[in-house]
C-alpha cells in the first residue's frame, strides 16, 4: 500500500472538497462555482496544487507515473471510488506541450471535475467552456472530448463520480444538450 505523506494529504484535502460538492452535478454551473469559491488563493485549491507540485518536483512516484504517450502524457489513479471519497475517484494526468497537444478521446458518463494544477504558469487545459489556466473545469454528464494542453506543463487532477470514464465515444458523436 502506498502511504506517501503528500498523497495521503491530497486525498484528505480532496475529501474536504467532496463534502462540499457531493450533491452537485458537474457542468458549467459547477465549474463557475468552483472557480468562484474554490479557485486560486483559496485553502483547498492551494493545498491540492501544493501536494501535486511537491509530488512532481520531488519525483515522489505517485503523480502521473504511467506513460500514455511518452513522458509528455502520463496518468496515475490516486484512489478508486469509496464511501470515504463520496464515491469519487481521484486521478492525476500530466500533460506538457508548448503547442496544443491532445490526449486520449474519452467520455464522462457522470461528468468530471478537474483541478488545473499549473507546473508552468502559462499552461492551460481546454475544458468544455474553453481554455483554463489555474482553476477548475467541470465537463457535464455525457460530454466527450480530447484532453488538450497548451503553453507548458500542468497536471489535471480529476475527480470522477463513481469513477466512471468511457473510451468508446468518438468525436463525431453529438454532445449532450447541456454541456
Amino acid at each position: 500500500m502506498d502511504v506517501h505523506p503528500n498523497k495521503q494529504k491530497l486525498v484528505g484535502r480532496a475529501i474536504d472538497l467532496f463534502q462540499e460538492v457531493q450533491n452537485l452535478t458537474p457542468g458549467k454551473d459547477l465549474e463557475a462555482r468552483l472557480n468562484a469559491e474554490y479557485g486560486p488563493g483559496t485553502p483547498i485549491y492551494d493545498d491540492l496544487c501544493s501536494y501535486i507540485r511537491q509530488g512532481i518536483e520531488n519525483d515522489e512516484g505517485w503523480v502521473a507515473t504511467d506513460e500514455l504517450d511518452g513522458p509528455k502524457y502520463r496518468r496515475s489513479v490516486v484512489c478508486r471510488p469509496s464511501a470515504e471519497t463520496r464515491f469519487f475517484s481521484i486521478t492525476t494526468v500530466y500533460m506538457a506541450s508548448d503547442e496544443v497537444y491532445a490526449g486520449q478521446y474519452h467520455q464522462h458518463p457522470y461528468g468530471e471535475i478537474n483541478c488545473v494544477v499549473q507546473i508552468d504558469k502559462t499552461a492551460e487545459l481546454k475544458g468544455m467552456n474553453g481554455w483554463q489556466g489555474a482553476g477548475w473545469t467541470s465537463p457535464g454528464p455525457g460530454t466527450h472530448h480530447y484532453p488538450e494542453v497548451r503553453r507548458g506543463r500542468l497536471v489535471a487532477l480529476f475527480f470522477l463520480p463513481a469513477g466512471r470514464i468511457s473510451y468508446e465515444a468518438t468525436p463525431e458523436m453529438p454532445q449532450p444538450l447541456a454541456i
